[in-house]
């Protein structure tokens, strides 16, 4: 699962905090025999801490709203989509803009599927968003583009 590798890689997982694929990734990176607590950091559009799922160790309540998802594309030394309605379709633009690597696991539905493959606009020609057909290649993708 994409949480767990990107833990056994020694990085951290930074997303928004809630349900569904958030939730998921989350709780597969706690499942790496190489978790330690704070791997995984959800920030919230809320201001309530409650709102978490259950297995983020570091939540930021920020009260913004969707303007929080500029910080979640900002957290990230690299962006990968998972699924995706409008909220992971601003993360994927912010991140774009931002010039972070930017990558789909394209299987998944939704605007991983949508981008993967394209370029967003004209500020990063000859770049387009990477296809990750799966957590293997979503691992050799992140070493690549981090160095490690």
């Amino acid at each position: 699962d994409l949480g767990r590798a990107i833990v056994d890689m020694g990085c951290r997982v930074a997303c928004g905090g809630l349900g569904g694929s958030m939730a998921a990734v989350c709780k597969g990176a706690q499942s790496s025999k190489y978790y330690l607590s704070g791997d995984t950091i959800g920030i919230l559009p809320m201001e309530d801490a409650d709102s978490a799922n259950p297995h983020v160790d570091v939540i930021i309540p920020t009260g913004l709203g969707l303007f929080r998802n500029m910080l979640v594309a900002r957290a990230g030394d690299v962006c990968i989509a998972v699924r995706g309605g409008s909220g992971t379709l601003s993360e994927i633009a912010f991140a774009w803009q931002l010039d972070k690597p930017v990558a789909t696991m394209s299987s998944t539905g939704g605007w991983a599927t949508e981008l993967a493959g394209r370029g967003l606009d004209r500020r990063r020609e000859g770049q387009e968003v990477v296809d990750l057909e799966n957590v293997g290649a979503a691992k050799a993708w992140i070493s690549e583009v981090l160095g490690l």
